[in-house]
């Protein structure tokens, strides 16, 4: 270490593997060499996290500072700048203490990764980015959150080169932003890495300048978190069938919002969370909506980008589909589709389903042939599965209604059911049988005694224990029966 009243500048890089972390340690030990500045850095690989989460450390003492023992690793509390390649790996920085309120600069990208702990729950298993970037914002001295992937992505960039660019620009190294950006090289990448170098380091600048929101008043009586769950909720619906469908949701999520006190916190965090479920639910997806959402001009465009098509080159894009004879029901009219379901819990079955089939969806034929299942939307008010869908919909809103004036906290977890409720097949009846096992169980139960509160403990645990295993081996433990789980045959 050099002298405490003369520290050197120690600088904490996170990354997720084949980032180009290594490259970024290289490119700032080097400016700092250029600069006449003393430099050293350790690099720490990890394979705990996604394609494994990277630390690197650097420490750059003054000129003056020539012989000087520098640290190989990081202490909690004593670094001045973080940067980060993704937003959980900023969180498991600041968890680690080396993000202090008054020493550290953090600079983040806000871009996501999903880990393999949030892939494997079977419900929604992602950490809260809200969370990190408020803590980020709290416990950094300076915070500086942006999409980095976002603009390496379109400068034709590695993320590590947009790492750099708002390194630069947040003007916590000793030398000016040309002595970084000269390290870059001239090799073929190097425009590339350039344009977004600069393109971070004029956003982060852009931060710097640019003096926190004052926030407006708001313009009605619903808290703006609410307004925009709802506004992002019609959007969905009418994207999904129609306008009317539009309105739908929003006479349901009005009905919310007057059954509920939203000067109470937890009637209010049920009323957010039930308009965000709603929507997801009055959205679910079918044989229509694959079809469509596969055949839309935007995900070509997407997939075009992603895999960096060239003019001139030839993409393809191939689709694998395996019909059930289940999913074909659901968007049928509902008297044949309960017909095709009594066939199938006969083990009757339906001939040709179950197969697995490819069809290149960016072809004349398979792009006709999803766009007229994509065509079954027409009628999907009439079908097997929305007449279902609606009937559990009405059953659980008259619920949180109920729920909502009288008990917030039993409203609050009420809130949270339709979690079970996902994927398709097997999976699907899963959550449909777990979902009306917990509404015989408990629900139902506590809105007829009235002893909501008493039951809200007991309803938390009772969804915990449904998204816990597909077996429902726990929920069997927490409603004390044993019910078989249905486990169709194929098709």
């Amino acid at each position: 270490m050099t002298r405490a009243e003369n520290p050197p500048l120690r600088i904490l890089l996170a990354a997720l593997g084949g980032e180009g972390g290594g490259v970024l340690m290289n490119w700032i030990v080097q400016a700092a060499r250029d600069a006449g500045f003393v430099a050293q850095a350790t690099s720490v690989p990890g394979v705990a996290q996604r394609t494994g989460s990277t630390s690197y450390y650097i420490e750059i003492a003054g000129k003056d500072a020539v012989g000087s023992v520098l640290s190989l690793v990081p202490m909690p509390g004593r670094v001045d700048v973080v940067v980060s390649s993704e937003l959980v790996e900023t969180a498991r920085v600041m968890a680690a203490g080396f993000v202090s309120p008054k020493l550290t600069t953090l600079i983040s990208s806000t871009a996501r990764t999903y880990s393999t702990a949030e892939k494997i729950q079977l419900g929604d298993g992602r950490y809260s980015e809200d969370n990190v970037r408020r803590t980020a914002e709290a416990l950094a001295r300076d915070a500086y959150l942006l999409d980095l992937g976002q603009i390496a992505e379109d400068s034709a960039t590695f993320v590590s080169a947009t790492m750099f660019g708002a390194l630069a620009g947040s003007g916590v190294l000793p030398w000016d932003i040309a002595g970084s950006r000269a390290v870059l090289g001239e090799g073929r990448s190097a425009p590339a890495s350039r344009a977004g170098f600069d393109a971070a380091a004029l956003a982060v600048q852009d931060l710097r300048d640019t003096p926190a929101p004052v926030a407006a008043p708001a313009a009605s009586d619903i808290p703006a978190d609410i307004a925009e769950v709802i506004r992002l909720g019609v959007e969905r619906c009418t994207d999904y069938q129609d306008t009317a469908y539009g309105h739908t949701f929003r006479t349901h999520a009005d009905r919310l919002i007057a059954a509920a006190d939203l000067s109470i916190p937890s009637a209010a965090h049920a009323v957010k969370e039930a308009c965000r479920r709603l929507a997801l639910w009055m959205a679910y997806e079918d044989i229509a909506r694959v079809a469509d959402l596969k055949t839309r001009p935007e995900r070509f465009a997407r997939i075009r980008s992603e895999a960096q098509i060239q003019p001139g080159q030839v993409m393809t894009v191939t689709e694998y589909l395996k019909p059930r004879a289940e999913e074909i029901a659901d968007i049928l009219p509902a008297r044949l589709g309960a017909r095709i379901m009594a066939r199938m819990e006969a083990g009757k079955g339906l001939p040709f389903m179950g197969r697995g089939i490819h069809v290149r969806s960016n072809g004349v034929a398979g792009y006709w042939m999803l766009r007229l299942m994509a065509g079954f939307r027409l009628i999907r008010r009439r079908s097997y599965r929305f007449a279902q869908e609606q009937a559990a919909i009405a059953e659980w809103l008259e619920a949180m209604d109920n729920a909502l004036p009288h008990a917030p906290d039993f409203a609050e977890a009420l809130a949270e059911l339709p979690r079970v409720l996902k994927g398709y097949s097997d999976t699907l009846m899963r959550g449909k049988t777990a979902n009306a096992r917990i509404m015989a169980g408990v629900v139902r139960p506590a809105l007829a005694s009235g002893q909501m509160s008493d039951a809200a403990p007991t309803l938390r645990r009772a969804i915990a224990a449904a998204l816990a295993d597909d077996s429902h081996a726990k929920l069997d433990e927490t409603l004390g029966a044993q019910p078989t789980i249905p486990n169709l045959r194929s098709a």
